[in-house]
């Protein structure tokens, strides 16, 4: 196990599965993350998903892991068994940087213990997350200035995260507070500096907000980061891609649990290769321009799962260049 960004060569990668997947009962921690923008949630479905939606998502995950092993990528699975919620998207739970993974604590109580799906595959340092109700900021309701998580206990999910070498871009959200972000620096000590980006999307993971291509090269949301002096250094002097707007591809009706920035939530295979939404030929010609072939595959259902092909991937390996 080794990686420590986003693009280097792909050697060994988890897939996620969306076998058993299901919206957990509303909780406070659930009401605060997922839901802080809706004022009723009466109407708000829980349970498992329909079937339609495993289906197609398993014949999609399935055309992404041929394509990653057609590229030699070593590619595995986390167990298929039910959960609290899924193993859909194991980014959510893990971050690896170097030889060293943390199984970070993830602030939605049904996502207790969630990586041990996969646990088999990576070997990581579990920390554990306080779930004392202070932690959850009733005051986020319907207020997108004010977030979810107060700075009572380090909470974060692994996609709050992404990883450029020596730096880490760490999103502050609903889904990751400033002490999380504290205590990952900690514990990386001088492998890593953990970078603040902050004031530009609270909902939850940074995936539809900035990417990382290459080294010196990033794609941003332009509704969100619409000046480069919002990116803390040195990504504010790395070159800018601004995101094309996303081609809609809609959900399951009932089902809307993603953003529309579908786009962003690529993948990269190496420098000059990403997997994207196969409807995202506006930003394929836009990554073209930058030598940056696109691999368009189909992910139907990733609105409705909450989780595009970054999401359901965790790098392993790549080979350092």
């Amino acid at each position: 196990m080794y990686a420590t960004n986003e693009w280097d060569r792909l050697k060994k990668v988890i897939v996620g599965v969306p076998d058993y997947a299901t919206i957990p009962e509303m909780d406070k921690s659930l009401r605060t993350i997922n839901y802080a923008g809706e004022t009723d949630v009466s109407n708000v479905i829980h349970g498992p998903y329909p079937q339609q939606v495993i289906d197609e998502a398993n014949e999609d995950l399935e055309v992404f892991c041929d394509f990653l092993r057609s590229e030699r990528v070593e590619v595995v699975r986390p167990k298929r068994e039910p959960t609290k919620y899924y193993n859909y998207c194991p980014r959510d739970s893990v971050i690896v940087h170097g030889d060293i993974a943390i199984a970070t604590p993830q602030p939605l109580r049904s996502r207790i213990g969630n990586w041990r799906s996969f646990s088999h595959h990576v070997s990581a340092v579990e920390v554990p997350c306080s779930y004392h109700d202070d932690l959850y900021n009733m005051d986020c309701i319907g207020d997108p200035d004010t977030l979810a998580l107060n700075e009572v206990t380090p909470a974060f999910d692994a996609a709050n995260c992404i990883r450029a070498n020596e730096d880490i871009l760490y999103l502050v959200s609903n889904s990751g507070n400033m002490l999380g972000a504290k205590l990952l620096q900690k514990m990386l000590g001088e492998r890593a500096t953990v970078r603040i980006l902050k004031d530009v999307y609270s909902y939850v993971h940074i995936d539809t907000t900035v990417a990382f291509l290459r080294d010196g090269l990033l794609m941003v949301n332009p509704e969100r980061v619409k000046s480069r002096s919002q990116l803390p250094e040195p990504f504010n002097k790395w070159d800018i891609i601004r995101a094309p707007e996303p081609v809609y591809t809609g959900y399951y009706p009932g089902y809307n649990n993603a953003s529309e920035w579908c786009n962003m939530n690529l993948f990269s295979v190496s420098p000059d290769l990403v997997a994207l939404e196969e409807h995202q030929h506006p930003t394929r010609q836009v990554l073209e321009t930058y030598g940056i072939e696109c691999a368009m595959l189909p992910m139907r259902q990733q609105r409705t799962l909450s989780g595009g092909f970054h999401c359901v991937t965790l790098d392993l390996e790549r080979q350092c260049n």
